[in-house]
């Protein structure tokens, strides 16, 4: 079966009865994203890092809040893009109203972050510089002195 994709649509031109699902290509069904505390440390740049590490991950800042955003198609989404277990979806599907999808949000963000590499050169830009480790058994270097 070929996947088609809709006929692309402002919302404000639905006509009544219209089902701005008709029109998607489940955007809202290939990833999902929840707030995590803001990084402060060296350490929460470093786990944001390591997440990111794990398959196609991002990090997201919208209204000063952070967000960890794992993309994942649901494994029901069907080739026209319509539910598989319409009728026996999760309460969290039955819940998302299209009042204010993303349907025609186009993913801008007040920050993003799509690699680990990215997210470490900000933790470098905003934190100050990790301080260098003094090791116990370190030998004591003493100054060079010049005869005259």
């Amino acid at each position: 079966m070929t996947t088609t994709t809709p006929i692309r649509i402002q919302r404000k031109d639905l006509k009544a009865g219209d089902v701005l699902c008709e029109y998607c290509t489940a955007r809202c069904c290939r990833y999902f994203a929840f707030p995590i505390d803001k990084p402060k440390t060296w350490e929460d740049y470093d786990h944001l890092r390591w997440y990111m590490l794990h398959g196609t991950v991002s990090v997201f800042v919208e209204d000063d809040t952070w967000y960890l955003m794992v993309f994942a198609d649901c494994k029901h989404i069907r080739d026209d893009y319509k539910c598989g277990i319409y009728e026996t979806r999760p309460q969290i599907c039955r819940s998302y109203t299209t009042d204010e999808c993303e349907y025609d949000n186009d993913g801008c963000y007040d920050k993003l972050f799509e690699s680990p590499e990215q997210i470490w050169e900000y933790a470098q830009a905003v934190l100050p510089p990790k301080k260098k480790k003094h090791l116990a058994n370190q030998p004591t270097v003493l100054p060079v002195l010049s005869s005259v």
